[in-house]
């Protein structure tokens, strides 16, 4: 991307970004998308259960004022307090007062894909308030100070040689490339964080608006952990999360878990209405909640792009992507990565940000396929295509003159079978002086945009013989 969020810094990033991202990602959402295949195999009425996710979905867009307004009374009544937060700085600045009047130290986190959209930790901590994030992955990528590069498996692009490494270099210790005794070092030095810490930040995957309550799916103790034991929880959530009741909400648990892991339930489920309401009860003493606009408001305005609004951010469209597959998610310069990604970020930061994003994608459909809401991503794409190309009520063209020079080259070279050969043959032979293996780890401008988050793949224009090849076999099968 040409700018991306303040919060990226992509020199940062690449201090531990392995060469092995490419294959490390591939493997784990082809694993992902097997187990999601198989589950969906096992319920013959999934596609009626996509349909009527979809329609509740679509239903608490068009009503979002009603069920918040319903929310906010019934979070109120369970003895909860809920801010509205217009913006991310008013986000920041509520959990910091919240912080601040309680005399916290020391918070920490559920795995939270709204407090990365803020970058809440930076401010916890430039207010001199250590933040800790919990979850398994998003520790690991605390440590290595990158962001998420998956929505469900923040570290997805890290082998368990990269962590052991990771571990050894940041808790001074030898750490082997064993996952068991990887998880052990973690959760040694997680569990007396969890007994010292004064507040417990989350976030939720869906609200029910009938009795107030917020949900979270994990997989992992440490959800848990976060909002029972400190004396003071804070939830920070987006607007969108918001559902009708819990009726749907069954819906949306058999919906979830199959499409982002390929398990029939996650591990844990947790509902959470209000404060504890009698000393000796689990819980916090006092619950929080952050419902966060920053800019959803603006989206809600446009008919197409906001179905976007329907994800349940599940990561299935990521898993079956062929760009995400290839460039991970740090290439998309956003929290939120992959054909989900694409369409959110041009919409939450504006295109003149992330312009180039609706363009990444081929176009071919899969995330639509697998989408467990039914959002039609492709769609989308197209739509804000347009927008960035043309302009429109939403944003002026930001497309710059390169690009449509670039455009217009390779509008003539696909018009021109002859240019089109001579190209292919030529570029293999000017990406050797690059290659390093099958991968070019840098390469000049404009190329460089890329390199910097990602290997580029070798060209070897083989293309258009393998397709021949292929025509041929299935001529001879016949």
């Amino acid at each position: 991307m040409s700018e991306t969020p303040a919060y990226i810094d992509f020199e940062t990033y690449t201090e531990h970004i392995p060469d092995s991202i490419p294959s490390a990602v591939q493997q784990a959402t082809g694993r992902f998308a097997g187990l999601r295949s198989t589950r969906v195999a096992e319920l013959p009425q999934w596609e009626d259960l996509r349909q009527i996710g979809s329609d509740i979905r679509l239903h608490t867009i068009e009503n979002m004022d009603v069920y918040l307004a319903r929310l906010e009374s019934a979070v109120q009544a369970a003895g909860g307090y809920v801010h509205w937060a217009a913006t991310a700085e008013d986000a920041r600045q509520i959990v910091l007062k919240i912080a601040k009047d309680h005399n916290v130290r020391l918070a920490v986190k559920a795995k939270s894909m709204a407090t990365e959209e803020i970058g809440l930790n930076h401010a916890l901590q430039d207010a001199g308030i250590e933040a800790l994030e919990t979850d398994l992955g998003e520790y690991i990528i605390q440590l290595a100070g990158t962001g998420p590069s998956h929505i469900i498996v923040p570290a997805v692009h890290l082998r368990k040689e990269d962590i052991a490494d990771l571990f050894s270099e940041k808790l001074h210790i030898n750490a082997p490339a064993d996952p068991i005794e990887l998880t052990r070092i973690a959760r040694e030095k997680l569990r007396e964080k969890f007994l010292a810490a004064e507040m417990g930040i989350s976030g939720a995957n869906f609200m029910v608006a009938e009795s107030g309550t917020i949900v979270m799916v994990t997989n992992e103790g440490n959800g848990r952990m976060c909002t029972t034991l400190p004396d003071l929880h804070v939830a920070v959530v987006g607007i969108d999360k918001v559902i009708p009741d819990w009726e749907s909400l069954t819906v949306f648990l058999k919906l979830l878990a199959r499409s982002a892991t390929g398990q029939k339930l996650s591990t844990y489920t947790q509902f959470i209405t209000g404060p504890r309401q009698a000393e000796g009860e689990f819980g916090p003493k006092e619950f929080h909640l952050v419902l966060l606009d920053n800019g959803r408001s603006n989206v809600l305005k446009d008919p197409v792009g906001r179905e976007v609004f329907k994800c349940i951010r599940c990561g299935a469209c990521a898993n079956v992507c062929p760009v995400y597959k290839s460039v991970g998610g740090f290439a998309y310069g956003w929290f939120i990565s992959g054909p989900i990604g694409a369409i959110f970020a041009p919409q939450m930061l504006g295109t003149p940000t992330a312009r180039e994003l609706p363009y990444a994608s081929t176009l071919c459909g899969a995330c639509a396929d697998v989408c467990p809401v039914k959002i039609p991503i492709p769609t989308i794409l197209r739509h804000l295509r347009r927008r960035v190309a043309q302009g429109d009520d939403f944003a002026a063209s930001t497309m710059p003159a390169t690009v449509r020079t670039a455009a217009g080259l390779a509008s003539i070279a696909l018009a021109w079978n002859w240019v089109y050969r001579l190209g292919a043959r030529l570029l293999p032979g000017v990406m050797s002086m690059f290659r390093r293996g099958q991968w070019i780890p840098w390469a000049p401008y404009p190329l460089s945009r890329w390199t910097k988050a990602r290997p580029l793949p070798v060209f070897t224009g083989g293309f258009r013989q393998w397709w021949q090849a292929r025509a041929r076999q299935g001529k001879e099968r016949r």
